[in-house]
């Protein structure tokens, strides 16, 4: 199996080395936006904190006076191929089963700012800049996305990943392989709370040594009750025993930061990525964690997305709210809006 699986990551570092080159040689183009593109992208098939990371840089761009547009493919939206913008002043929830639950998530935690939900990226942004009159495009999961230019890319690498998930896809975890770091401005190292980020930064450091590298780690920022979405504290759940699952890229630090944060974890439940909840589902969770004793389950907020909304749990549910912390904040603010004025004014020039 493992011969097999190598010969076919080889058939892929074929096909990504290929479609690289189509690029570098002009074959396909590169369409440019008007105003400055922020890639927060991935090596690997995701699980690093991407979504965190968006947010932190959409709410300092904020903060700093910029009217920042996201745009996301939407991954298995079920909206059609068209265009979906989640626009501010609407003042709607979005279906996160018709928009994406990732999209949905970011509209929750950034109502101020514009989301397009669209394929075809270039286009995305024309209609930020037409009709939100965005100065900056945060592109999601944009690493791969060569069909746009970018002022800054930006990678997330997760310090837990073992060495062997370094792999092209279907042996490891990899999208493209490590050397495809040589195309970041910026390394950003998440999850150092839960892993040694020693050996990761050395090997960033030999592939591209003028990458900036920050370390970034999880920060548990509240709970959210799933019905009320009203906030719970802390201090209620600590002495109770509960059970978590999850279905995100990464589930062992999902439970590995519970534990971190002083919960009595009694029994995990693992789902695929991006996984949207159905009866059977429920089911099984319900009936583990009665057998574990559970007097509470927890989850993520982007699993609270894909749960039904009239489904009764056996016992109270709570989603965890995580934030990203930079460990040199200032130094990384003061830096991202620096980029972002310098590629508006060689565009002005």
């Amino acid at each position: 199996m493992n011969v097999l699986l190598e010969g076919l990551s080889r058939i892929c570092l074929t096909g990504v080395k290929l479609r690289d080159m189509i690029y570098r040689r002009g074959w396909l183009k590169t369409r440019r936006l008007t105003r400055p593109v922020i890639s927060v992208g991935n090596l690997s098939v995701g699980g690093t904190g991407k979504t965190p990371m968006v947010i932190l840089m959409a709410k300092t761009l904020l903060a700093a006076g910029h009217r920042p547009c996201i745009l996301t493919r939407g991954y298995r939206r079920r909206g059609g191929k068209g265009p979906i913008v989640l626009d501010p002043d609407a003042g709607l929830i979005f279906d996160p089963r018709k928009v994406g639950d990732e999209p949905a998530a970011l509209a929750r935690a950034l109502p101020n700012v514009p989301i397009i939900v669209y394929g075809d990226r270039f286009r995305a942004g024309k209609i930020g800049e037409r009709d939100f009159r965005a100065t900056v495009h945060l592109l999601d999961d944009g690493f791969q996305h060569l069909a746009l230019h970018r002022d800054l890319d930006v990678v997330l690498l997760d310090v837990t990943r073992l060495s062997s998930d370094l792999a092209v896809l279907p042996a490891g975890r990899l999208r493209e392989p490590f050397s495809a770091l040589q195309r970041a401005h910026w390394v950003m190292l998440t999850r150092t709370e839960l892993g040694d980020v020693g050996e990761l930064q050395a090997r960033v450091q030999a592939v591209n040594p003028l990458a900036r590298i920050f370390r970034c780690s999880t920060k548990f920022a509240g709970l959210v009750e799933a019905r009320s979405r009203l906030a719970e504290p802390l201090e209620n759940l600590l002495p109770r025993k509960v059970w978590a699952f999850c279905g995100v890229g990464n589930p062992d630090a999902f439970f590995a930061d519970l534990r971190s944060w002083g919960f009595r974890v009694a029994g995990e439940g693992v789902f695929p990525d991006h996984h949207a909840y159905g009866r059977p589902d429920l089911d099984n969770i319900s009936a583990l964690s009665r057998s574990a004793g559970a007097e509470a389950i927890l989850t993520t907020e982007k699993d609270l997305m894909n749960l039904p909304a009239n489904w009764n749990a056996p016992v109270p549910l709570f989603a965890c709210c995580i934030e990203t912390e930079v460990e040199e904040r200032m130094e990384f603010e003061q830096a991202l809006l620096t980029e972002v004025e310098s590629a508006a004014a060689q565009r002005a020039t």
